[in-house]
């Protein structure tokens, strides 16, 4: 659900742009072109987080963030089993390219991929650290596949200790229950792609530390 200039080279050429240190890559449902996006990071001095964004059975949208680019793909491997079992169609919804760091097409992913697997919230949180990553609820205030907004409350299980909330709505801090705060691009074209007006202090320039971060309060 990208614009087509959301290229892995594109997208690291214009985070480096926007003064950024740090991104992270989290197409819906696929896992695909982490390599590609891992590569494009390293030629532009990125520190790259590779990660997914499913689309639980409830509809909600569940960030899953990996310290390595091998557990992200491990990760993605289980989740296909989890697709609606259909085909995408390009006509309609746009090709899904699989690419290589420098924005050729190697190929094309053939399953649908903007539908709902059916792997319920608490399962797909639990997958999600048992590859070793972080689960986090996306854009919780916004729109039908934001978790406050999709259920109204946070649920005890799965606990999470951090949550993404979209700017552009206002959310009660009690809502949040002292949960950390990330507030990311969610940026499905280039021209959305923020500058650096947010930080994340780490013991280290590693992404282990923050996975570690982002489950501190788990």
């Amino acid at each position: 659900c990208g614009d087509d200039d959301m290229t892995p080279a594109n997208i690291a050429a214009m985070a480096r742009l926007k003064g950024l240190d740090m991104i992270a890559v989290t197409d819906h449902n696929a896992t695909g072109n982490l390599p590609a996006a891992a590569d494009a990071c390293r030629m532009h001095g990125l520190l790259f987080i590779p990660g997914v964004e499913v689309t639980t059975r409830e509809e909600v949208h569940l960030l899953g963030y990996f310290a390595q680019v091998g557990q992200a793909l491990a990760f993605g491997e289980t989740l296909r089993a989890h697709l609606p079992p259909m085909k995408n169609r390009p006509a309609y919804f746009g090709h899904q390219y699989v690419m290589d760091g420098e924005d050729n097409v190697v190929a094309e992913e053939e399953a649908m991929l903007i539908g709902a697997t059916d792997l319920p919230l608490l399962e797909a949180a639990e997958r999600i650290r048992a590859f070793g990553g972080a689960a986090v609820p996306a854009h919780v205030n916004r729109g039908g596949n934001g978790l406050l907004v999709n259920l109204g409350f946070f649920p005890d299980e799965p606990a999470f200790g951090t949550v993404e909330i979209w700017r552009g709505l206002p959310v009660a801090e009690d809502a949040l229950g002292g949960r950390r705060v990330l507030h990311a691009s969610d940026a499905h074209s280039l021209g959305d792609i923020r500058e650096r007006e947010e930080a994340v202090i780490l013991r280290s320039d590693s992404p282990s530390d923050l996975i570690k971060w982002l489950n501190e309060k788990c």
